[in-house]
């Protein structure tokens, strides 16, 4: 035991360093009372073989998401697929053609039933076993258990028990729920990443008991035995209360103690945890819910449609049960030749009301064929072949991560071509979450010379608006481009950075010669500067580590935000390079000194950055023994907490502040106080009393005790750092004055798709913007979005009056104080005011913005005043929401889905984001640097914001008109073939008797018209797919509905029952008169009338979907020709068996209909008359009413688009949305403010104009001069 002893002579604990998440008192807690319900659990440690027995056997640690087994497959994925309404009819269908009043053989009914049914069921079985297989690997994944003796073994996740002690390594996920016993730090903490379980990327701090934290080596748990009594198995994350009995004593166990299965080890070398909770009794298996269960608009009309048909299914089977009976009842007793003195139930004259009950059912199964029995499993084949397309486009790939983009749920794949409104977080979602320090403020001086991607993309479409026009002369530098001596000056900037001869430094992007290198020491105030470079560097939790490569350290760090600092610092001349348990080393490089000084600083203690504090302090004491508390956190918090004396500067801060947050920054404030060793003792004193105290306000104690401490700061300054735009937000602005180079960046511009908002807006999307930062940086990142552009009209809607000015702290604190009554009166003012100046604004070209914070939204999103907001909302081109919480995203989505009735798509990649991506009807998670938890409760995934554009305007365009028309064509296709059936009943005098050889029937909706739908539905596209970046518009046909509205479904229908008529009335008066069809004069039987009528069936419907395809494939015309060829290899190969299986279809090809000239010429004419008012309507349209594809259509045909650029532009130019938001849209503007001014034909004679205008024509601007 002498490491035990040496660790207990340590001279400082890093649980007495924290205040917060690694507190530990003192004395110890009492025991925590653990009798009763809910607190029934008893862990032996160290003995899993006694939790064999109940009532201590629990759970395995085995884990499943999947939703059968080899027990219940079976059993639960019939009755999911008999949920479905046309199943269970099928399945009754099925059951009553085994009685004799079924007008088919069972076989005919049940064979298709059982292959849908078989089909889904095995689409079910396949997701499973991919889940199945996903389960494995988790649960294969290898551990450190100890296997008794002092001595440990490896051992898969699944055999973990109970009771077992486990080694887990640095950056290896924990197996189970564990109690921390120990670590590799001397008091038994450890940083612990729970990424997969909400999100955060920062560091959390555990700790273990004093009494288990001597338990650091594998040989010290040969002899160790406890007893932990503790709650039952519960989804809370954050809570747990138990105890733990070891050595005849009682310690009370909190969740600090606690680490959480799929939590992640940083940091720290090794920890020793024995197991409480396992497989599903584990709180992260308790929190996993399923996805709310979401339909397209298309599935719930199609759940209409089934109900029409089957409302018609009904009708034309009343019609014939009624028909029947009267037959029955007045005409049969004459049909002698049918003996109806003889008949059964089923045809007696006597009980007429019988036999029109029994021939209901006949006809209920007869008519059947009207309600597709193949839609649904159709459907689901072709919606998981668009989700592999989606997932392997190339167009999606990042390079960058090797992601790809994935269709999660294919049941919403066309739902992504009806998208009205996007809800879009900010941060990680328009920006990648990677910080770069770029700016600082030190003692009211500004300090960083380069521009933000915000400030420079927002100064350039500024600028493009300020500017002349034209100019007298247009030399080849583009410094002297049309843009103007704004842009001249940013671009010399820009230039002078880019070409720095310094390599780019990941994280540190600051750029002023006056502290680089020592030169700071040269500035007024260098103590200042000095004590800023010095938070910079020891106002952290971080833990460096030696990078090989480069023989320089990389930072592990709580957030992206600390890390950055940590570099910054390091560039400035101070190193963090080495932490103990109680002190922090900085190697400090001065000018004067050839070699780096290394500094120790005691660290005394951590007041750890929080939500609610919204600050960081650390207590340190440098070699010379001064006490010093370093804080940094927000400027509001901050400067509350200033001196009399130490806000010096605040004025010049507040001021580069604000400019920090116009530009798009992130900004912190850093201020320090030097301590007096007795008041450092004294409020010490006050801390280990609020450590040891015992009770539910303990933690609020802490608070208190911190934030007497964090009082009469000074001042040093602040930091801006820039969380960058994804690329693909980035806007392209480098303007060539060159001719040779201008083509390149069109094309340039064309392939990279850089400025995807606008062309969404363009494509008449409207964008929302809901992001938890302040409203000046959420401002500047729509300005670089192109969100808002300068002459927009700004509505700001705040608790804080415009009338107050934010000097006057007096009237701020009175209106602060305001009743929320009174508050909520003034946001509805404040909303009746805007909504009545855009009424009263007659420009027809005026666009309006809506900016609100978080507070105001709080009271616009309750319910008097919930519907006021949105209509003012919908009247915006753009809206953005500012300080909001994950709950109000998720309000503001639930809002405008149920306000607008209309399709919304929430995008986010933070777990602040779930709820919002939950509660939209489509969720897109973006699998940036916040984890994962974002994208596991989407509905979709994409690497880059950028890629929604190609996610919507192509695959969601080509999978909503993919399944319309999928849809529309089976409803014209059944109603033709169910229809004829009907015909000929009544023509029977409902007899009740089938036209068609049950094996057709069999193999019309399975096999012969099955392929080809399906390939309608996976490869059919309108236009080709670089089209939609310059057609944008093309995407409205979604939203629109124009392809699945109840006037093209009627007509679809209508179609079908024409075909039906044709198909009938052709087939009985040609082939199934009385008239010889043959050279030796036989006349044709039921069997030869119904291959003839099923052979135009099947010409008809697969010529209408060969005419309904755009676009033709090998694979289209091998399912297309192939069905029909495969009709007839069936008709030979039936023929071909002994009557006995063929019946009267015997050699019914070969040697009754093929020799029969008439057959084949009906066959011709039934086909092109059932097509032909198809054809004239879609000539008529594309002649007289084309629409925007069909314009396209014949472009690309004629090639057009290649000999005649003026034309092609011209249609492009047509197919955009008008919109008033994006950079197209400034454009716009520009060219009005130039014909308002009159100087149109001026500019126009001007060069440079000229090469401008061949510029704004490539960005889709037509021109008319």
């Amino acid at each position: 035991m002498a490491r035990s002893t040496k660790r207990l002579r340590d001279r400082l604990w890093w649980s007495k360093l924290y205040t917060f998440s690694c507190t530990r008192p003192a004395v110890s807690i009492d025991p925590h009372s653990v009798d009763g319900p809910g607190y029934a659990r008893i862990v032996y440690c160290n003995k899993p073989e006694a939790h064999r027995r109940r009532p201590v056997k629990y759970q395995s640690n085995y884990t499943s998401t999947t939703k059968y087994n080899i027990i219940t497959f079976l059993p639960k994925a019939i009755f999911e697929q008999f949920r479905r309404v046309a199943n269970l009819y099928f399945l009754l269908a099925a059951a009553l053609s085994l009685t004799p009043v079924a007008p088919f053989s069972a076989v005919s009914m049940i064979a298709p039933l059982t292959f849908v049914i078989g089909l889904s069921m095995a689409k079910e079985a396949v997701e499973d076993w991919q889940r199945f297989i996903q389960d494995m690997k988790v649960n294969t994944r290898k551990v450190i258990v100890h296997k008794g003796n002092g001595k440990f073994g490896h051992r898969h996740w699944l055999k973990v028990r109970v009771g077992d002690v486990v080694k887990v390594e640095k950056d290896q996920f924990f197996p189970a729920d564990l109690v921390l016993l120990s670590s590799c730090y001397e008091d038994g903490i450890c940083y612990v990443e729970t990424m997969n379980l909400d999100g955060e990327t920062n560091l959390k701090v555990k700790r273990s008991l004093e009494a288990t934290m001597i338990l650091d080596e594998d040989e010290a748990f040969k002899d160790f035995s406890a007893v932990i009594r503790c709650e039952d198995p519960n989804p809370l994350l954050y809570t747990f209360v138990g105890n733990l009995e070891y050595q005849k004593e009682v310690f009370a166990l909190e969740p600090n103690n606690i680490l959480l299965r799929d939590s992640k080890l940083r940091n720290t070398a090794y920890v020793y945890g024995v197991v409480v909770f396992t497989g599903h009794d584990t709180k992260v298996m308790q929190n996993a819910t399923k996805s709310p269960s979401k339909r397209s608009g298309i599935e719930r009309r199609m759940d209409c449609i089934i109900y029409v048909l089957f409302t018609s299914l009904v009708l034309i089977s009343l019609i014939s049960s009624s028909s029947f009976a009267q037959k029955t009842k007045y005409e049969m007793p004459h049909w002698w030749y049918l003996q109806p003195q003889r008949t059964t139930n089923l045809y007696d004259p006597s009980r007429p009301l019988l036999s029109g009950l029994f021939h209901l059912i006949t006809a209920l199964i007869l008519y059947g064929y009207l309600i597709p029995i193949s839609l649904y499993v159709s459907i689901e084949v072709v919606k998981v072949l668009q989700a592999l397309f989606i997932k392997q486009d190339i167009q999606m790939f990042d390079e960058e991560t090797g992601k790809t983009a994935d269709a999660r749920t294919s049941n919403l794949n066309e739902e992504l071509g009806q998208v009205d409104t996007i809800l879009s977080d900010k941060t990680g979602t328009l920006t990648c979450n990677q910080m770069d320090f770029l700016k600082c403020s030190i003692a009211g001086v500004h300090y960083g010379v380069g521009s933000s991607e915000v400030e420079i993309a927002a100064a350039k479409q500024m600028a493009i608006e300020n500017s002349t026009l034209a100019s007298s002369d247009y030399p080849d530098d583009i410094d002297d481009g049309f843009f103007g001596s704004t842009e001249i000056k940013l671009e010399s900037v820009a230039c002078e950075n880019d070409n720095s001869k310094k390599p780019k430094i990941r994280g540190f992007s600051f750029r002023d010669d006056r502290l680089m290198e020592g030169n700071w020491m040269k500035e007024p105030n260098s103590d200042t500067i000095l004590m800023f470079f010095r938070i910079l560097a020891l106002c952290h939790s971080a833990i460096p580590e030696p990078n090989e490569v480069t023989g320089g350290f990389t930072y592990e760090a709580e957030s992206p935000d600390e890390g950055t600092f940590l570099v910054a610092a390091r560039e400035f001349g101070f190193e963090f390079c080495k932490r103990t348990q109680s002190s922090v080393f900085i190697r400090e490089r001065y000018p004067k000194f050839s070699t780096s000084i290394e500094r120790e600083y005691k660290v005394l203690n951590l007041l750890e950055f929080s939500s609610k504090r919204k600050r960081m302090s650390v207590i340190v004491q440098d070699d010379s023994g001064n006490i010093l508390l370093l804080c940094k956190g927000a400027d509001s918090i901050i400067f509350d907490r200033l001196s009399r004396n130490g806000g010096m500067y605040e004025y010049e801060t507040s001021v580069h502040l604000k400019d920090y947050g116009e530009s798009g920054l992130r900004t912190l404030a850093l201020a320090y106080r030097k301590l007096e060793p007795t008041e450092y003792n004294a409020w010490k004193t006050e801390l280990l009393n609020a450590k040891t105290s015992i009770g539910p306000d303990r933690e609020t104690q802490l608070e208190h005790v911190s934030d007497m401490i964090e009082r009469e700061l000074i001042l040093v300054g602040a930091t801006a750092v820039e969380d960058k735009l994804q690329k693909g937000v980035r806007f392209l602005f480098q303007m060539l004055a060159n001719d040779k180079l201008i083509n390149q960046v069109l094309i340039l511009y064309a392939m990279q798709v850089p400025q995807c908002i606008d062309k969404l807006a363009q494509a008449g999307l409207k964008i929302w913007v809901l992001t938890g930062d302040k409203m000046e940086t959420a401002i500047n990142i729509g300005y670089a979005c192109s969100l808002l552009r300068q002459c927009m009209k700004q509505i700001s809607i705040s608790t804080m009056s415009n009338e107050f000015p934010s000097q006057d702290a007096k009237k701020v604190l009175a209106f602060c104080l305001t009743s929320d009554q009174a508050i909520k009166d003034d946001i509805l003012l404040q909303i009746s005011n805007a909504s009545q100046m855009i009424k009263l604004d007659k420009d027809p070209h005026a666009a309006f913005a809506l900016v609100i914070d978080g507070r105001a939204l709080s009271y616009a999103l309750e319910d008097d005043l919930k519907h006021h907001f949105l209509n003012l909302a919908i009247d915006c081109a753009s809206v953005i929401c500012c300080r909001v919480s994950p709950r109000q995203k998720a309000l503001v989505t639930k809002l405008v889905k149920e306000g607008t009735g209309k399709t919304t798509l929430a995008i986010g990649d933070g777990a602040n984001d779930v709820g919002m991506i939950q509660a939209a009807d489509i969720g897109v998670g973006i699998s940036g640097v916040e984890g994962m938890q974002a994208v596991m409760a989407s509905d979709f995934s994409i690497a880059q914001f950028r890629f929604l554009e190609t996610l919507l305007l192509v695959h969601g365009h080509w999978c909503y008109k993919r399944i319309a028309k999928m849809i529309c064509y089976f409803i014209y296709k059944n109603i033709a073939f169910g229809f004829t059936l009907f015909y000929f009943e009544a023509f029977t005098a409902f007899s009740g008797q089938s036209i068609y050889e049950d094996w057709y029937m069999l193999l019309f909706n399975v096999v012969l018209t099955s392929l080809p739908v399906i390939a309608l539905g996976v490869f059919e596209q309108d236009v080709p797919s670089e089209v939609f970046s310059q057609f944008p518009a093309l995407y409205q046909q979604g939203p629109n509905n124009l392809f699945f509205d109840w006037k093209r479904i009627l007509g679809w229908m209508l179609n079908g029952v024409y075909a039906s008529i044709i198909i009938f009335i052709i087939n009985i008066n040609n082939i199934g008169g009385n008239q010889a069809f043959r050279e030796s004069g036989q006349t044709p039987d039921l069997t030869a009338v119904g291959t003839t009528m099923f052979t135009c069936i099947i010409w008809s419907v697969n010529i209408q979907i060969a005419l309904t395809m755009s676009n033709f494939t090998w694979i289209q015309h091998l399912f297309i020709w192939g069905s029909i060829i495969a009709w007839y290899m069936f008709l030979s190969i039936y023929g071909a068996f002994s009557p006995l299986i063929s019946g009267n279809a015997f050699l019914i090809l070969r040697e009754v209909l093929g020799p029969a000239p008439a057959y084949w010429l009906v066959t011709l004419v039934v086909t092109v008359a059932c097509n032909l008012p198809y054809m004239v309507h879609n000539s008529y349209q594309r002649l007289l009413y084309p629409l925007d594809h069909h314009v396209i259509q014949e472009i690309k045909h004629f090639k057009k688009d290649v000999e005649d650029q003026r034309m092609w532009t011209r249609e492009k130019s047509k197919a955009r949305q008008c919109t008033k938001i994006g950079f197209s849209a400034r454009v716009e503007e520009r060219i009005r403010i130039i014909k308002r001014a009159g100087s149109v034909h001026s500019d126009f004679v001007h060069a440079g104009f000229i090469q401008s205008m061949d510029l704004i024509c490539a960005l889709h601007v037509v021109v008319e001069l």
